[in-house]
């Protein structure tokens, strides 16, 4: 196990920089049953900051694959309308989401990939609502991990659970920084970093981005006004937070009807506790129109037909290969972490927050502007030492982004 001091480090880090919890504001956390002893210190900080509420949802592996196995397919099916209406109803007030996710990525491994893909498509409709509020910053939220069992071994396989665990805390501890004295200093001097990224992008005003790399040849065309983001961000309301911590990208989003190319994925996926590994997508007119998967092309599958917008991409972002994530070594089958190691795509629904005035559009203005719409939102990685990006400017003139998975601008 990790010390006390660096579990209240940690905690803090999590309530001031990453949701950015303000007096009075009330919070919802979201926490494996195994990671009772830090969510509690989390839970005690809150109210110590002046939380209104702290309201606790407490998941748990082995109950979940328990319905899995068990339940009838009109369960796995449908969603509960009381946690429709206890996330929505937060999110109306004003609230903080917080959620540590720390999944066994091969919980599901035996499970039927229909009725995980019919479990996925009830959350994603039932939290379509909620889903608006997080994707238009009009709520802060926040991901974090800590270390459970399953999920340790499963990146230390040679090691004791116990041992396993301790490796994982000191690789995370690391990686979001709490090792230094001050973690949240440490987080302002990281965010001024990938703002200066992210304003030279966005001065840019690329046409078109395209990826080089073995396995991917891609051309990604950005909508007119795309904006690009990455570090903390602000709410409507004005409160600046870290939705990911760790984070080490910039990302935007690509005009829904212009991908063409083949891309190639670089680690494995964990979706919804199941594992899709060496995977290809063809996209023609930004649609999905081929692919393949050594492991879990039947997860892949069903993940493409959740609705019409899950076959077109939502995001791009880009990592440098020397980010800390990657230079762990780690392989960790958990998105929060292997896509700040890597330049990552998503499939699924678009931040509006990536276009000009996007958080203020309609449905309609923002299909209309080439913003992708969905149920879902699925970030795979696609980045290494190999890749290459040329971005193309507006006179046509190509330059490059990157080159061996790191900038060619001057970011630094």
């Amino acid at each position: 196990m990790i010390d006390q001091k660096t579990m209240e480090k940690y905690a803090e880090l999590a309530l001031k920089t990453g949701v950015n919890l303000q007096k009075g504001q009330p919070i919802m956390i979201t926490a494996p049953i195994e990671t009772a002893d830090f969510a509690r210190i989390v839970v005690r900080k809150a109210w110590e900051i002046g939380a209104k509420d702290v309201l606790m949802n407490w998941v748990d592996d082995e109950l979940q694959l328990l319905k899995f196995q068990h339940a009838p397919e009109e369960v796995i099916g449908s969603f509960p309308e009381w946690r429709i209406k206890q996330y929505n109803s937060l999110a109306e007030e004003g609230g903080a989401v917080l959620n540590i996710y720390s999944t066994n990525p091969d919980l599901l491994k035996d499970v039927d990939p229909k009725r995980i893909a019919l479990a996925n498509k009830a959350s994603g409709e039932a939290l379509t609502k909620f889903r608006e509020y997080t994707m238009t910053n009009r709520i802060t939220w926040s991901i974090i991990s800590v270390p459970t069992g399953d999920w340790a071994q499963k990146i230390f396989p040679n090691l004791s659970k116990e041992e396993a665990i301790k490796s994982l805390w000191d690789a995370i501890v690391k990686i979001v920084r709490v090792d230094q004295d001050d973690p949240i200093a440490a987080w302002e001097e990281h965010n001024k970093t990938l703002y200066k990224a992210h304003t030279i992008l966005n001065e840019k005003k690329y046409k078109k981005l395209i990826f080089k790399a073995p396995g991917t040849d891609l051309e990604i065309e950005l909508p007119e006004g795309h904006i690009w983001a990455g570090g903390s961000e602000k709410s409507t309301e004005g409160i600046t937070f870290n939705p990911n911590m760790p984070t080490e990208e910039v990302f935007t989003m690509p005009h829904k009807y212009g991908v063409n190319g083949t891309v190639s994925s670089t680690k494995p996926l964990n979706y919804g506790g199941s594992l899709i590994n060496h995977f290809s997508l063809t996209f023609k007119d930004g649609e999905v129109v081929d692919f393949k998967a050594e492991q879990g092309e039947d997860t892949l599958k069903h993940l493409l037909e959740t609705d019409e917008g899950a076959k077109r991409l939502g995001e791009i972002a880009l990592v440098p290969h020397e980010s800390p994530v990657s230079q762990s070594g780690l392989i960790f089958y958990n998105t929060l972490f292997d896509e700040n190691a890597s330049c990552h795509i998503a499939l699924g629904k678009a931040y509006p927050i990536n276009i000009a005035n996007g958080s203020n559009m309609t449905k309609e203005e923002l299909d209309k502007h080439g913003v992708n719409d969905s149920m879902t939102h699925v970030d795979f990685m696609i980045g290494s030492e190999k890749l290459d990006i040329d971005g193309v400017l507006q006179d046509g003139t190509t330059e490059p982004v990157f080159r061996n998975g790191t900038w060619a601008l001057d970011i630094k």
